[in-house]
């Protein structure tokens, strides 16, 4: 009897900590930016990133993206979790402390990383973060 109960118990907590997941879902970095373009966002010369022509040689590498497009305001980068979403927002904030002149607008949704142009007035920048959070 022990045995039976101590079963239904372990089943019943994988089906739980199951349960609990995340579910947003997961979204690649071409959907995120096909989003912001059908919330009204200017989404022009839209590119996905290959490992042909990714310039950093970060696309599928640990801890990196696992899916990016750029446009011709920025880009979104989309992550396998939201902790290297994070720390790549960071790094990029922190280069851009150090050299004012390649700083630029980043935020954090989830998995992604929506990276704008700093030549965007803020008042635009605003309306890519508030399209972007939007979005789950």
């Amino acid at each position: 009897m022990k045995k039976i109960f101590s079963i239904l118990l372990c089943s019943l907590l994988i089906f739980t900590i199951v349960g609990c997941g995340s579910s947003a879902k997961k979204y690649t970095a071409e959907e995120y930016g096909n989003k912001l373009k059908d919330a009204g966002v200017a989404i022009e010369n839209l590119e996905v990133t290959t490992n042909d022509n990714d310039k950093n040689q970060l696309l599928g590498r640990p801890n990196q993206y696992t899916s990016k497009v750029t446009f011709t305001n920025g880009s979104i980068e989309v992550f396998a979790n939201k902790e290297d979403a994070t720390n790549r927002k960071e790094y990029i904030d922190n280069i851009g402390k150090k050299m004012p002149l390649v700083a630029e607008y980043n935020y954090v949704n989830g998995v992604a990383l929506l990276r704008l142009d700093k030549k965007l007035n803020p008042d635009d920048a605003k309306k890519y973060e508030d399209a972007f959070m939007k979005i789950k």
